[in-house]
């Protein structure tokens, strides 16, 4: 693509300096900034003049990317077309076109084909299909472009190999003894580097002759790029439905406890000196005898119950719930400041935060159930309400002890995905 917008017709452009034509894509779903391009270009892949369209606009930043990357590689395939040294073949500039083309229907969400009324969200597999194409076109485009522009690409292709190729592989390594061949400063061969400056028109030819093995390591970094999304996006898909499943199961306790008050009682019975005082969250009651005179053992347990079934209040369990919930979010945004960032579109970090706040409000209730159930020796007798509600923002804090677990894992799922400001495992620091 022309680094400056041109008016004349297409088949009237210039040649195009080394690299000039493309601005390589920067992130791993293919989007990248668009140059200027003519205002009469022809259509698609060699037709009759048009006016350009990007299309758009759309709902989401990657089916942006992705439309303005398409548009990119429809422009550079007319022009690699159209260029007078070049035979491209018809086979493979079509398959551009139809790539290129798969990817606008993926960005702009095309209807299934054939129909289905019922199916599964989309979201994965419309990004997928979209990036999936664009490095399939990118890959046909490398095939069928002129050694120049091939030669201008060496950088990109050899940073993004290292990227997403781990170091051993053979076509990293294979590409590694090409880039040094043609004198790019390669980190991972520093001993192939050349002493004396390669001629312009030797690198050109070499590239032409290794264009089979520079394509098919592009193709290699682009699919396990791919791979690495799919990693990303299905840990993602779990904490989603996990924390939906959490969500569910807090919001079934705390309509449970606010219809069946005293199928759940949250309440404690401390004794002290032969009188038993009957504490719930928002009410309390007594003191009253444990050994009444005149009464038997089985009397005396049945006035206890009775004096939690009227000591006990609806909204009990859904205040321990709340309490719980609100400090696992004290401690989801604690934690923040360990989780790193992500170019990544996938929502991990918010994720993991969200999964924090359902954790927080039942590990609130189970904590307090099992202190009722005298399961930790003496933190068995609560003594007031406001105790009661201490001991559930501690629990609800405490789910930070099982999400940590799951916060690191997700931090290493992320860091799985490389970046370009992540030193690869091959490369040195400086």
């Amino acid at each position: 693509m022309p680094s400056q917008t041109q008016t004349a017709p297409a088949n009237d452009w210039p040649r195009h300096p080394i690299g000039s034509p493309s601005t390589p894509a920067s992130d791993d779903n293919g989007s990248a900034a668009t140059s200027g391009g003519p205002e009469h270009a022809s259509s698609g892949l060699g037709g009759g003049p048009r006016e350009p369209s990007v299309r758009g606009p759309v709902t989401s930043a990657w089916r942006e990317g992705t439309l303005t990357r398409a548009q990119e590689l429809e422009s550079l395939c007319s022009w690699v077309v159209l260029e007078p040294r070049n035979r491209a073949s018809t086979t493979l500039v079509d398959g551009v076109r139809t790539h290129i083309e798969a990817a606008r229907q993926a960005a702009s969400a095309a209807p299934l084909d054939p129909k289905r009324y019922l199916h599964w969200p989309r979201y994965g597999s419309l990004r997928e299909r979209a990036m999936s194409n664009l490095h399939a076109a990118e890959a046909h485009l490398l095939n069928i472009a002129p050694p120049d522009y091939l030669l201008g690409q060496m950088p990109s292709v050899l940073q993004d190999v290292r990227r997403h190729l781990a170091p051993g592989d053979p076509r990293r390594e294979e590409l590694g003894r090409i880039a040094g061949r043609i004198g790019l400063n390669d980190p991972d061969h520093p001993q192939m580097q050349l002493a004396a400056p390669v001629p312009y028109a030797e690198r050109e030819r070499i590239v032409e002759r290794e264009r089979v093995q520079i394509v098919a390591a592009m193709r290699a970094a682009s699919s396990a790029s791919l791979r690495e999304q799919v990693r990303v996006r299905s840990f993602r898909d779990v904490l989603v439905v996990t924390t939906v499943v959490m969500s569910l199961l807090a919001i079934a306790l705390a309509i449970t406890g606010f219809r069946y008050p005293n199928l759940l009682p949250v309440c404690f019975a401390p004794e002290e000196g032969g009188s038993v005082e009957v504490v719930c969250p928002t009410q309390q009651a007594g003191p009253f005898s444990t050994d009444p005179a005149g009464t038997t053992a089985s009397e005396t347990s049945w006035d206890f119950d009775d004096v939690v079934q009227r000591t006990v209040r609806p909204w009990d369990l859904l205040l321990v719930e709340l309490v719980g919930l609100a400090a696992a979010a004290v401690a989801g945004a604690a934690a923040i400041r360990k989780i790193r960032g992500s170019s990544e579109r996938y929502g991990v970090p918010l994720a993991l935060a969200a999964l924090k706040l359902p954790t927080g409000a039942l590990t609130a209730f189970l904590g307090l159930l099992l202190m009722r159930g005298e399961f930790v020796p003496g933190l068995s007798a609560l003594d007031t309400s406001a105790q009661i509600l201490a001991w559930a923002l501690v629990f609800g804090y405490a789910q930070q002890l099982f999400t940590r677990l799951v916060d690191q894992q997700g931090q290493t799922v992320l860091n799985s995905v490389r970046g370009a400001s992540r030193v690869s495992a091959g490369s040195t620091r400086p």
